[in-house]
């Protein structure tokens, strides 16, 4: 009898503890550049992956995307954007990194780091975010849209996706191979398809470009929400403690 009841106390012990964990407020951080970023209305319909993504949670999680166009890892220290994510971070919070576009412009010299500086920058994001007790989650940089003759998807991060794997792999962080991901879905739509993914502009189809766009790198509204649930599907397979904390779908009786 005794054991039964010890049995049931550690039941309802384990339960609460659960239910205390979901119910804890937490924040997740976004660190980045223009493709996750939240965009002006003037940029629309350009949209970075971060901006569909709030809504996937619940009222347990706060998302503070501090993703800005054009920052690379140099760029997004030196202009004290990591500093306002580490300074808040608290234990058990998340940070997702997502950094590469930038980082590898060499026609851009203030924001271009090399190979080497790229690794160190993305180490100091996860050892401040290790040190303040939060959990980072490394992704490799989103790909661009770009298909070979054949109509295959063709890598455009080669060098600083592969860094990304590594230090991942080196540190034992998690991380969202975003990369391969995205280019996987390019592949699904196609060559010709893909380009409804992106801020692809006819001359006076939108009057906030009045001479059109053909961009390959930037987002329309439903890529963004396809790259976002990209990154969700992954959250779901890796990330249980995030998992149980998103938005539960809705079902018609």
């Amino acid at each position: 009898m005794k054991a039964k009841w010890l049995v049931l106390l550690v039941a309802c012990i384990a339960l609460s503890s659960f239910s205390w964990w979901q119910e804890r407020k937490i924040t997740l951080f976004m660190a980045g550049d223009s493709t996750m970023s939240i965009k002006e209305t003037k940029a629309y319909p350009e949209t970075g992956w971060g901006m569909p993504f709030v809504y996937f949670w619940d009222s347990s999680v706060t998302v503070v995307n501090k993703a800005k166009n054009g920052r690379s890892t140099k760029t997004f220290i030196s202009e004290g954007l990591w500093k306002s994510i580490c300074d808040n971070i608290k234990p058990g919070e998340y940070v997702f990194i997502q950094f590469g576009h930038n980082d590898e412009a060499k026609d851009k010299v203030e924001r271009y780091t090399t190979p080497e500086e790229y690794t160190t920058n993305l180490l100091k994001f996860v050892n401040e975010t290790k040190a303040k007790q939060g959990i980072p989650v490394l992704l490799t940089p989103v790909s661009r849209r770009r298909f070979d003759k054949e109509g295959k998807a063709t890598e455009t991060h080669t060098e600083y996706s592969a860094l990304v794997r590594t230090l991942a792999a080196k540190e034992n962080v998690l991380m969202i191979d975003l990369d391969k991901l995205s280019m996987d879905l390019y592949q699904q739509f196609g060559a010709e398809n893909s380009k409804w993914l992106f801020l692809q502009l006819q001359p006076n189809e939108h009057p906030n470009y009045p001479e059109g766009k053909n961009d390959n790198t930037h987002f329309n509204e439903l890529g963004a929400r396809l790259v976002a649930q990209l990154v969700l599907s992954e959250i779901k397979k890796q990330i249980p403690e995030l998992a149980v904390r998103l938005v539960k779908p809705i079902v018609k009786k």
